[in-house]
């Protein structure tokens, strides 16, 4: 698997966890009117919980952002050193892109 479907997977994987958290926060909402010892120590072990979730979110998500990053930084270094290869790649994706769209 190469480095861009794994940050793929990555930003997938993070936002459908947002969506988790969001929805069990929702559900801690809903149910804060409701009584009884056990269920308010499985609130706030479950707040905890989306606590601890949402600072590993915010984590993988900034170390993706740094590798993101470093990735533009050094494909503009690559493109700048090497400026007839980028053209070359960049007119044979055209030509493909082209042709392919073209039969359709």
């Amino acid at each position: 698997m190469d480095n861009v479907s794994v940050d793929a997977t990555k930003e997938q994987l993070i936002a459908d966890f947002k969506t988790v958290v969001a929805d069990a926060e929702a559900l801690l909402k809903a149910t804060a009117n409701q009584g009884g010892d056990e269920l308010t120590a499985l609130r706030s072990k479950a707040e905890e919980s989306l606590k601890a979730a949402k600072a590993r979110i915010a984590s993988e998500q900034a170390a993706l952002f740094a590798s993101t990053k470093e990735a533009v930084k050094a494909t503009d270094v690559y493109v700048h050193n090497n400026p007839w290869a980028a053209v070359g790649v960049g007119a044979g994706i055209g030509l493909l892109v082209g042709l392919l769209s073209g039969r359709r």
